[in-house]
C-alpha cells in the first residue's frame, strides 16, 4: 500500500526499525573515543603519575605510556616530581619586573627594630602520594612553614646581624628550622636550598646610614688586611736582622774572649819573667813604657844621681829634635874627680 508521496508504510517502518541500529553504533563510537582520549596518557622523565580508582589512591606510574579507565572509572595526576621549583619571599615578579611585598617582607628583630627582608626558595616534590593527599594545598602550607620560620629567626637577630655580616647565619637557620617542620608535617616536599635574597631598613635614611656602617666595616677589615701583611712581611725582617745581630754578637763575644785569653797569656808570661828577675823586668818595662809615650824622642838617661832624668836632645842648627837615625855620644865621665 503506497501513501499520500508514493512511499509504502512497509518502506517507512523498515527505517524507523533502523534507527537504534545507528545510534548504538554512535554510542560505541564515543565510548571508543572517549576510552581512547581518556584511558591513555603519557608520563616524561621528569614526571611521576598518581592515579586513583573512583577517588581512592591506585598506584603510581613512572615515565611512559600508559593505559587506564577512563572517567569517571579512573582519574590520573602527573606531577614534576624531577623539577626545581621556586618560592620568593617578601616580593614577586610579573611582566615589569620585580616589586617589593611589604606584607611578607617586613619583619621585627631582636633588638626591636624593624627590617624589609626578602627570601627565595628552592624545592622540589618528594613523594607525590603524600604530596597529593596529605595538604589540599601544599604550596599554601610551605608558604606558611617559611614564613614562620623566617620570622622566628629574624626575631632573635639584631639589625646590624640581618643588614651586615649575619645574612648567612640566618639563612642556614631558617633552612635547618624549615626542613625541621617539614618532616614534622610530612607534605611530600623537600627542601633545596634557602637564601636570604636582600635586606634593607624599611626608610631610606636608615638604609643609607647602615651602607655608611657597612663600608666603614669593610674599611676597617681591608685596614686590618693591610696591617696583617705588613706584620707579616716585618716579623721576618726583624728575626733576620736579630739573628744578624746575634750572629755578630757571638763574633765580638769570641774575638774578645781570644784577646782576653792572649792577654792573660802574655801577662802571666809576663809576670813569670819578673818573678824571675824582678829587677831587670822592672828596667825594661820602663823602657817600654817611654819608648810608647815617646815615639819620635831621642832620650839620654842620666841615672848617677838619685833622681833618673831624661830629656829628649836637640839640634842646635835649627832649633829641632835630633833624627832618631842620629847618633848621641853620652858625656864622658870626670875622671880623677876633675
Amino acid at each position: 500500500m503506497k501513501g499520500r508521496f508514493g512511499v509504502s508504510a512497509d518502506s517507512k517502518q523498515a527505517k524507523l526499525s533502523r534507527r537504534p541500529k545507528y545510534i548504538l553504533i554512535a554510542i560505541l563510537v564515543i565510548a571508543i573515543l572517549a576510552l581512547l582520549s581518556t584511558g591513555v596518557y603519557t608520563v616524561k622523565e621528569s614526571e611521576e603519575a598518581v592515579i586513583q580508582t573512583f577517588g581512592r589512591y591506585s598506584h603510581t606510574a613512572g615515565p611512559g605510556l600508559h593505559v587506564k579507565f577512563p572517567w569517571p572509572f579512573q582519574n590520573v595526576t602527573i606531577l614534576p616530581v624531577q623539577m626545581t621549583q621556586k618560592m620568593e619571599l617578601g616580593y614577586y615578579q610579573d611582566a615589569t619586573g620585580y616589586h617589593s611585598d611589604q606584607e611578607d617582607s617586613m619583619m621585627i628583630t631582636g633588638d626591636m627594630s624593624v627590617v624589609n627582608i626578602d627570601f627565595f626558595l628552592e624545592w622540589k616534590i618528594s613523594d607525590p602520594v603524600t604530596y597529593l593527599f596529605s595538604a589540599e594545598d601544599p604550596v599554601d602550607v610551605l608558604r606558611n612553614l617559611l614564613m614562620s620560620s623566617v620570622r622566628s629567626v629574624v626575631g632573635t637577630k639584631t639589625i646590624d646581624d640581618t643588614l651586615t655580616t649575619g645574612k648567612f647565619e640566618i639563612q642556614n637557620e631558617v633552612q635547618e628550622m624549615l626542613m625541621d617542620k617539614l618532616t614534622a608535617s610530612d607534605i611530600g616536599v623537600q627542601i633545596l636550598d634557602v637564601k636570604v635574597n636582600d635586606s634593607e631598613p624599611p626608610t631610606e635614611d636608615v638604609a643609607r646610614a647602615f651602607r655608611d656602617v657597612e663600608t666603614a666595616k669593610q674599611e676597617r677589615e681591608m685596614a686590618l688586611n693591610q696591617a696583617t701583611a705588613y706584620r707579616n712581611r716585618k716579623i721576618p725582617e726583624a728575626k733576620a736582622e736579630s739573628d744578624r745581630i746575634l750572629q755578630e754578637a757571638e763574633a765580638y763575644k769570641t774575638s774578645r774572649v781570644a784577646e782576653a785569653q792572649g792577654l792573660y797569656d802574655r801577662y802571666s808570661t809576663v809576670y813569670e819573667e819578673y818573678r824571675k828577675f824582678p829587677e831587670i823586668s822592672k828596667e825594661r818595662m820602663y823602657l817600654e813604657i817611654l819608648q810608647d809615650a815617646l815615639p819620635n824622642v831621642k832620650v839620654v838617661v842620666d841615672d848617677t844621681g838619685t833622681v833618673t832624668k831624661f830629656m829628649p836632645l836637640m839640634d842646635t842648627t835649627n832649633n829641632s829634635l835630633l833624627p832618631q837615625n842620629e847618633d848621641v855620644q853620652k858625656p864622658e865621665q870626670k875622671q880623677g874627680g876633675k
